[in-house]
């Protein structure tokens, strides 16, 4: 069934008229014509023409705000790329924290941003669509449609992604384009149905180029985005076809609260088939606190619920190490690198599991792995260099620590390291060199009596007393 070209009413099936019967006796009434009276019929959806955008002004308004704040705590890593737990902090969307009972995450990380051209490009787009949304909608219902848009993105974006942090208001942002669409759509407008089109295209538009751009974009939140967007799509469809006037104030309330419904619906879902995230976070804070054997507990509860929960095995495997059980924590961390083949982390752990296994071949197959994926791996050739020296293997391990002597001059323990082997090498003068580029990083007494030990090697016993003594009083001041 057709629209009227000129004021949006539907028109009679099987007509070929553009123009309904109300606006030519209108016309004809304008011309001053006889067109009898004309009958009074119900006006369309008529878009407001008030140019008032004062609930866009205050959300933009907010999110700057903390912005601002953030950036005033945080300091200028706000403004490029701010660390996740200083996001998480501030109370970014994270599946571990918020199915594990902070749901207050689902509406603040709708007004956190990751960086300043993360808010400067939101905040754009909601200057616009929020503009044609509120003049639309009006004030009320504009600000409910955001906020159940963005919470909706927020439980859409840990069912599509539990382990990943979220921020942004971009959820909300697609969810005014998808009350757009439906309304443009499906609504009635006292404007030409050419001029809607139009708008309806752009949004149209918009929609499908950031779909595109988040799918190529690694760090954007396209399950966010997909949430917002069809709780978007909802509520406007709604709306349109059950309450398009905006003093129809029951039957808005009617609809929002059907769209408020789902969200808690969804809600209630996502805790009970997420519920490995909450043993997960619980079985994290529990390790935190050193209570190993009720960690492991939860940690197996969430890998059983979960078994391709890469970070779960992660965190399991970690706890095994505390409770040394190393034979467990290398079976869970195998089960990482399957999950997560590209882990560097996850090899380099493997291969430590292996070392107190005192499996030095293993753990030298594994760092071997490691180093092929990223050779600049400062950890992974320190492993190896350590899977060496328990094989005996002194000079090869010599070379390692060097590799990583040469990476990273700070690495901790490195010049110790170095020293150890000089040792056993019988390299007497080199060993004396790192030895005491060592004592500058800090006292330790394992240098001073390796040193001591040298030194008596050379023949410098006077030297050799004073580190023996250094070392005695570094271990009375313990």
């Amino acid at each position: 069934m057709a629209n009227c070209a000129f004021c949006g009413r539907k028109l009679p099936a099987f007509t070929l008229s553009k123009k309904c019967q109300w606006c030519v006796q209108h016309e004809a009434a304008q011309r001053g014509e006889d067109a009898g009276v004309q009958r009074v019929e119900v006006a369309p959806w008529l878009r407001t023409q008030s140019t008032s955008m004062v609930v866009t002004q205050g959300i933009f308004g907010i999110n700057v705000a903390v912005f601002i704040a953030m950036v005033l705590a945080l300091g200028a890593a706000m403004l490029e790329n701010p660390g996740g737990q200083d996001l998480a902090n501030w109370g970014a969307n994270y599946g571990p924290y918020t199915v594990s009972g902070q749901w207050w995450r689902l509406l603040t990380c709708v007004f956190l941003h990751g960086s300043l051209l993360h808010i400067a490009f939101n905040m754009w787009c909601l200057w616009d669509l929020g503009r044609l949304t509120e003049s639309l909608y009006g004030h009320w219902t504009f600000a409910c449609v955001y906020l159940i848009s963005g919470i909706s993105a927020s439980v859409a974006s840990i069912v599509w992604n539990p382990g990943v942090l979220s921020v942004g208001a971009s959820g909300a942002i697609f969810g005014l384009a998808g009350a757009l669409i439906s309304s443009y759509y499906l609504g009635e407008f006292s404007m030409p149905r050419a001029v809607i089109a139009g708008t309806l295209r752009s949004v149209v538009i918009f929609v499908g180029f950031n779909l595109f751009l988040g799918g190529v974009m690694a760090r954007t939140d396209n399950g966010a985005h997909v949430g917002g967007l069809v709780m978007g799509l909802i509520l406007g469809a709604l709306i349109a076809k059950v309450a398009p006037a905006q003093d129809d104030i029951g039957r808005r309330v009617a609809v929002l609260l059907i769209g408020a419904l789902l969200v808690t619906g969804g809600v209630f879902w996502l805790y009970r088939s997420h519920a490995y995230l909450a043993h997960g976070r619980k079985g994290a804070d529990l390790l935190d606190q050193g209570k190993v054997n009720e960690a492991i507990a939860e940690l197996q509860k969430t890998v059983t619920l979960r078994p391709n929960f890469a970070a779960g095995h992660a965190t399991l495997s970690r706890a095994y190490v505390r409770a040394h059980d190393y034979e467990h924590a290398a079976i869970e961390m195998q089960r990482v690198i399957e999950l997560s083949p590209q882990s560097e982390d996850a090899r380099y752990r493997l291969g430590l599991i292996y070392l107190e296994l005192k499996d030095p071949a293993k753990a030298e197959d594994v760092f071997g792995q490691l180093l092929k994926m990223n050779a600049g791996n400062a950890d992974g050739h320190a492993g190896m260099a350590a899977a060496l020296s328990d094989q005996h293997r002194n000079a090869e391990a010599l070379e390692e620590y060097k590799r990583v002597a040469a990476i990273d001059a700070g690495y901790d323990g490195i010049n110790y390291n170095l020293g150890v082997q000089q040792a056993r090498l019988k390299q007497y003068d080199d060993a004396i060199a790192s030895l005491l580029k060592q004592r500058e990083a800090g006292d330790d007494p394992d240098n001073e009596n390796l040193l001591a030990a040298v030194y008596e090697n050379k023949g410098m016993q006077k030297e050799a007393a004073d580190a023996k003594a250094r070392a005695a009083q570094m271990q009375d001041q313990k």
